[in-house]
């Protein structure tokens, strides 16, 4: 439960920004996963008003805002057509309707979930996280960055010619992945992402020839990857699953 004394719908970023900074308040994005959590503060942020849901494209890139739902991302066709459907595929399963209804892309990014389904699929594209103040960072370097009083504005994925796949397994259709995985291939580099290992998603990057023994490489690089316990499943469990999904997606993009 979440409990706030004022509610503010900002106009613009900057006005947002200033009140971020100077009270005690938080960005609540769609509130769907903060209402998970036990937390009070002063002000309650809603970025409704921002304009910032738009997902745009050009020849090099597309953009999407931080307040695009997950119903609108998985619906919108420049999404659907990239990567023939990935992103997609992706976020259709993500909980229910009635929740991606409520979820933003923004609130799923900025606070890093370890759950993720999306920052999973990300990672192993060409993405970039706009903020308002600390500017434009790569998508894993700004998980790997300490960031607190900034607001995410967009984020923007670059297009380049990629076979992509993902994988997840969970305990029912409406829960959070156990474990995701997602591959990217380029022309002699491919991307690996391994999320909800239930830690935040780690990325991994090798040239084409590291996989020319797929079953080798994956014990490799399961070596390299931390996996714990929670309350969905035990760490061996996830280290299991992760190898078989991971030689399936490799196969599928490289071979």
């Amino acid at each position: 439960m979440i409990y706030f004394k004022e509610y503010l719908k900002p106009k613009n970023l900057q006005e947002a920004y200033e009140v971020l900074t100077s009270k005690n308040a938080k960005i609540i994005g769609g509130a769907t996963f903060l209402k998970l959590s036990n937390q009070s503060f002063e002000t309650a942020i809603d970025l409704i008003d921002a304009k910032l849901d738009f997902i745009r494209e050009s020849e090099n890139e597309i953009e999407i805002g931080a307040m695009v739902t997950l119903s609108e991302f998985e619906d919108n066709t420049i999404i659907s057509n990239l990567y023939n459907g990935f992103l997609k595929n992706i976020t259709e399963n993500i909980l229910s309707f009635q929740m991606r209804n409520l979820i933003t892309v923004g609130g799923t990014i900025f606070p890093k979930f370890g759950f993720s389904d999306l920052i999973t699929g990300l990672l192993v594209l060409e993405t970039e996280v706009h903020l308002y103040k600390n500017g434009k960072i790569r998508l894993e370097d700004f998980l790997n960055t300490k960031i607190q009083k900034d607001i995410l504005e967009k984020i923007t994925i670059k297009k380049k010619p990629l076979a992509v796949s993902f994988k997840n397994i969970k305990n029912s259709e409406y829960d959070f992945s156990i474990i995701n995985i997602a591959v990217s291939k380029s022309e002699n580099e491919v991307k690996i992402a391994v999320g909800a290992r239930p830690a935040m998603a780690v990325l991994i990057t090798k040239d084409l020839n590291f996989f020319e023994d797929i079953d080798k490489a994956v014990e490799s690089l399961l070596n390299k990857i931390k996996f714990s316990d929670d309350l969905r499943a035990s760490k061996i469990y996830r280290q299991k699953v992760c190898k078989a999904l991971l030689k399936r997606a490799l196969r599928e993009v490289i071979q």
